[in-house]
């Protein structure tokens, strides 16, 4: 039926019939929280990350705490990233047995009910800031794939409930799947950044954690932002390997690949709304040329996607009441 009889403004009259027709919802349960933790740090003297406003560098007791906090007001998963004191070419802080993510994940699963998530990448704990081993100036992949399984198998036997490679190297997935099993881990479950590409928005986050390359980029590991087929298959050989669920990152430039991964694949999905988003959208409101309805609204259209889980440094402001856009 066509006009007058049909009349798409009957439903969004008022802002009760407006809700009640929602067709996408954002729950507590929907989000992921990062959080960053620092060797080094002593308690009561958390570092700003002036980069990531609002987000902030925590020791270790201070992490658990403000997790802890916000697990209260409904917080269900978190993704730690860690800072060692040290770095060395092969990022031995990374898979130490008492390295700062470890401990975390130890003083978590001791004191909270949350789902621990640990980022597996070598960035951070590298002298040179490479996600991999280097030789000749070269990331040699599957030299690599030994460490990244031995940084995984160090967060299971902390207690991690969920690992996710974020490193970009091929056949990582396989290689993390075959050790964390020889180790009696079957039930840690791989959370693959299967789609991740070479993105200018992750700026804030390297500043965050100290992590940006000494030499080049990342751009033979992590994807052409021209490509969304490549996405596919990168997607589907993440699959065949084992993961368990797919990360798209970053997620509003990329919203088409959201949606592509989950209609192909259905299967758990992330959508990473990485520190570029944030810190973009945090500066707009800041300057008056945004409301913070904005935030409500990019968070909506990762989840109208088809991402089933958010990655955000938004969650904070989600759970203590943000204005919406309804």
């Amino acid at each position: 039926m066509q006009f007058p009889v049909t009349r798409m403004r009957r439903l969004r009259k008022t802002k009760q019939l407006r809700n009640i027709l929602s067709e996408t919802r954002l729950n507590p349960e929907d989000f992921i929280y990062p959080m960053y933790v620092k060797e080094g740090l002593e308690d009561g003297e958390k570092e700003h990350i002036d980069t990531i406003p609002g987000q902030y560098r925590y020791s270790v007791n201070d992490l658990v705490s403000e997790a802890k906090r916000l697990e209260d007001m409904g917080l269900r998963s978190v993704i730690i990233f860690g800072m060692p004191l040290s770095k060395d070419e092969k990022g031995s802080s990374a898979y130490a047995k008492d390295g700062i993510v470890q401990k975390t994940v130890k003083k978590l699963k001791e004191e909270t009910d949350l789902i621990v998530i640990t980022d597996v990448c070598m960035c951070q704990y590298t002298s040179h800031g490479h996600c991999g081993i280097i030789r000749n100036d070269e990331i040699v992949n599957d030299e690599t794939l030994n460490y990244l399984s031995k940084i995984a198998l160090s967060h299971a036997e902390a207690g991690a409930d969920i690992v996710a490679p974020s490193d970009m190297m091929d056949g990582r997935v396989a290689a993390i799947r075959k050790t964390l099993d020889l180790n009696g881990h079957y039930d840690t479950i791989i959370m693959s950044y299967a789609a991740k590409y070479a993105s200018s928005f992750y700026a804030p986050f390297r500043d965050a954690v100290c992590s940006a390359p000494s030499f080049g980029d990342r751009k033979t590991y992590q994807m052409n932002p021209t490509n969304s087929l490549e996405a596919m298959r990168e997607v589907e050989l993440d699959v065949e390997e084992g993961a368990d669920m797919i990360i798209v990152k970053p997620a509003m430039p990329y919203l088409d690949i959201i949606k592509g991964v989950k209609d192909e694949f259905r299967m758990p999905t992330i959508g990473y709304q990485v520190s570029g988003e944030y810190s973009m959208l945090k500066a707009g409101i800041d300057a008056g040329y945004l409301t913070e309805a904005s935030i409500h609204e990019s968070l909506l259209s990762i989840k109208r996607a088809g991402a089933d889980l958010i990655v955000s440094h938004f969650v904070p402001d989600f759970l203590e009441g943000l204005e919406t856009c309804l």
